[in-house]
């Protein structure tokens, strides 16, 4: 079974690198530039998990989180923020809102790429 993942993400170098990696562990790879974007992609796909990013222009990622956690369609979805927030306080906001993982920039891809099968086990 292909896995589904959504990044979330409005800087184009990560978005590109990230998705690269993931298309080539066999994911379908869905972009979001913002957490408006979100909204418009998951009403017609679920993903497996979403890749989120906080600091984004229009809704941030603490916002795209709750938007998420009320989408019943959403509920197996596994969602973890990746962000440059990296504050014991921003960690712990993240994890109490509903983040499964929260992943620190800047990363290695090979990384990101291992914690997010492992979220998928």
């Amino acid at each position: 079974m292909m896995h589904k993942i959504l990044i979330v993400d409005d800087e184009p170098n990560i978005v590109m690198s990230l998705e690269y990696a993931f298309k080539k562990k066999g994911f379908e790879v869905f972009i979001a530039r913002d957490g408006s974007e979100v909204e418009s992609i998951v009403e017609n796909t679920v993903p497996d998990i979403i890749l989120l990013d906080i600091m984004m222009p229009n809704i941030d990622g603490y916002q795209t989180l709750k938007l998420i956690k009320n989408n019943k369609s959403l509920e197996a979805t596994k969602i973890a923020f990746l962000t440059a927030k990296n504050k014991a306080s921003d960690i712990e906001k993240g994890l109490k809102l509903g983040a499964d993982k929260y992943l620190i920039k800047p990363f290695s891809v090979k990384k990101i790429v291992s914690e997010i099968l492992e979220l998928l086990e």
